[in-house]
């Protein structure tokens, strides 16, 4: 039965690794679905090579839980094994550093196997042991007892010793900085392991507790005062003596300064500081396993409920040194979110990089290397005007160029820079400019200008901003339209929604547009308008109207 449980666990666990591992194909730098609307400026200033690195993609959100052993540092020794849980979650804010807030929970134990005597001002054990007039030149009997002298070498007294002990229930809430040391990788693509570290600050509440009465509730005097190490063969032995002599209650309030100190509950509350260092091993895009160690530092010296410094014969001393607590854990972590790619920390970000590289090492040119039919200087290939005329220059793509966007190249227009107002040309490329207000007649007479209003319409799918090559065919059309007619002006209409984004991905698309039109095709900006429309038409289509 055990058996089968086992299989049906390791069955689960399988499938869900291979069906998370389906999500590693997404993250491009040319997948803009994992790109946030907030970011998609950048993404398309790269995509038009204007600008040098592309966005940063949304990345997923790792939960995780984990569990391992929990010690406290103090004055009294640590009782082993004591067990702890913690709980977390983190998000990455680059490829190298993140931030996790993590909630734990431990419980710590203790023992000594030396007695103390000097114990007058604990009250988990003066209340139970009162503690009388100081003595001195202790001797110790064989059967374990104390005579101790006073002054004037009289003998009488014994003292009573207790060994301290305690149980503490710790909980605690930080937030942590943790830093990726392996992720930036020259000669690999991908890690299967990440080295961690980082430290933080936080919230730490405790409840210390002492086993100091026995189950009928009388101190443990007789255990205590019998134990005689001469007796015994060490330490493992005088323990096993006190555990086998005692019950497993902790019924006895540690000095915890619950009167003085903040508090939560019946608990101490105290700030902490975290230091922690581990490693992750990845399953899958989605799952991957952490060994971490982490010290947590808390300026108390009560987690182990003793505070005092033992002075043979003498008051005891308050100490100065702070308590510690250390858990050491092994969890799972689970990677949540759609359209994300994987935590950046997982991510070698000198991936694009390489690949950008590889491939412009790779580019295969055809053979005879360049032919270049129409002598224009520019490879048959990439050549989008193969039959440029003799002597005309043109542009990187072997377009003849039209500087002033007349219609007549550069080689034959005999005007070569035609203001837009004195256009249409003739076939010489030279225009027939107005004549100057100061000449006119003040008779103003009206013409009016036919302007073609047959503008075709532009789509756009989802968020997309860049034009596709039908829109820029399209706009090609335009543009020719207005060429032949240099007095007519046109407005770019897009139709958004009420909200704020899609009025800023309208205005995006229209600008564009413009833009293409002035840079690519040779119009004057003053005979384009833009106007976005709220609710005027489909939010993905944009229409070009007539002036």
């Amino acid at each position: 039965m055990v058996s089968k449980k086992y299989k049906f666990l390791l069955g689960v666990l399988l499938l869900s690794t291979g069906a998370f591992a389906q999500v590693g194909g997404r993250g491009s730098v040319y997948d803009s679905s994992v790109i946030p609307a907030k970011r998609m400026a950048q993404q398309n200033e790269f995509w038009n090579s204007t600008y040098n690195f592309p966005a940063k993609p949304r990345n997923m959100w790792e939960v995780g839980v984990s569990g391992g052993m929990f010690t406290v540092s103090g004055d009294v020794s640590a009782k082993l094994p004591t067990f702890g849980f913690a709980a977390h979650v983190r998000k990455a804010f680059g490829y190298v550093f993140s931030l996790r807030l993590q909630y734990l929970n431990g419980t710590g134990k203790g023992l000594n196997w030396t007695a103390s005597e000097n114990f007058g001002k604990n009250p988990a054990w003066n209340t139970n042991l009162p503690v009388g007039k100081r003595y001195f030149s202790p001797e110790r009997t064989n059967s374990g007892a104390i005579i101790v002298s006073d002054h004037n070498g009289n003998t009488s007294a014994t003292r009573d010793r207790v060994f301290y002990n305690y149980k503490v229930k710790m909980q605690d809430l930080s937030l942590q900085g943790i830093v990726t040391l392996n992720n930036v990788r020259f000669h690999k693509q991908k890690t299967g392991i990440v080295i961690y570290g980082g430290g933080g600050i936080g919230i730490s509440w405790f409840k210390t507790m002492v086993n100091a009465l026995d189950a009928n509730g009388n101190p443990y005097r007789a255990l205590f005062n019998s134990i005689n190490p001469s007796d015994y063969s060490g330490r493992k032995s005088i323990l096993k003596a006190l555990k086998s002599g005692m019950d497993k209650t902790y019924e006895t309030k540690a000095d915890n300064e619950l009167t003085r100190r903040p508090k939560l509950g019946d608990n101490t509350l105290k700030p902490s500081g975290t230091v922690l260092l581990g490693v992750a091993f990845k399953l899958s895009n989605r799952i991957n396993l952490a060994l971490e160690d982490r010290w947590t530092f808390v300026k108390t010296d009560l987690l182990d409920g003793q505070r005092w410094q033992e002075h043979a014969w003498g008051d005891a001393v308050l100490t100065s040194d702070f308590d510690s607590y250390n858990y050491a854990s092994l969890g799972i972590n689970v990677n949540l979110g759609a359209k994300s790619v994987q935590p950046l920390w997982w991510v070698n970000p000198l991936d694009y990089a390489y690949d950008e590289l590889r491939n412009h090492r790779n580019v295969k040119i055809p053979k005879n290397d360049c032919n270049d039919a129409d002598a224009d200087g520019v490879c048959d290939h990439l050549d989008r005007e193969p039959n440029t005329p003799a002597g005309c220059p043109v542009d990187t793509h072997g377009v003849t160029r039209d500087t002033d966007g007349d219609g007549v190249p550069d080689c034959k227009d005999k005007q070569l820079i035609t203001p837009t107002e004195c256009q249409p040309v003739n076939a010489d490329g030279v225009g027939k400019c107005p004549e100057p207000e100061c000449c006119k007649n003040n008779a103003i007479v009206d013409k009016k200008v036919d302007c073609p209003c047959d503008y075709p319409s532009l789509s756009f799918k989802g968020n997309a901003l860049t034009l596709s090559a039908d829109n820029k065919a399209m706009l090609a059309m335009v543009a020719s339209k207005m060429k032949a007619n240099p007095n007519c002006a046109i407005t770019i209409n897009g139709y958004p929604e009420a909200s704020k984004a899609s009025q800023a991905t309208c205005q995006k698309r229209l600008d564009a547009i413009k833009i293409y039109l002035i840079e690519k095709e040779g119009i004057s900006a003053d005979r384009i308008a833009t106007n976005c429309e709220v609710g005027g038409g489909d939010k993905n289509t944009v229409d070009v109207k007539c002036n």
